[in-house]
């Protein structure tokens, strides 16, 4: 690993603080490179971090999914054609061929953290 490659592997950036978040909702948050990230707080609290961007139609929509869950796995299903991604892997629950980026999400004395 490259020094460049170290230092983005240890780079987080400050997402907001966790009690802005809603349990059940997600919010979009723009990383400083321009990418668009979708933040999830689940209404057992837990956080996610999913790219924003649905790749079926390309559209950044996934911040207003409806998060749910199959068998305790939870979702977000795609406010545009309601494809659903799991929120910890990304992977689509209906095309296992597809997936959205995902980020490691961290909460610091009340703050959320992503690696981008």
């Amino acid at each position: 690993m490259t020094a460049v490659e170290e230092k983005r592997a240890t780079e987080v950036v400050e997402i907001c603080r966790f009690d802005r978040l809603i349990p059940g909702r997600g919010v979009a948050a723009l990383l400083p490179d321009g990418r668009q990230v979708a933040i999830f707080r689940t209404v057992t609290d837990d956080v996610y971090a999913l790219s924003n961007v649905d790749p079926f139609t390309k559209a950044a929509v996934l911040s207003r999914g409806i998060i749910g869950d199959v068998k305790g796995v939870p979702h977000v299903a795609s406010p545009m054609l309601k494809h659903r991604f799991e929120l910890a892997t990304g992977y689509s629950l209906e095309d296992e061929t597809v997936a959205v980026r995902t980020y490691p999400v961290r909460v610091i004395e009340g703050v959320v953290y992503i690696q981008p």
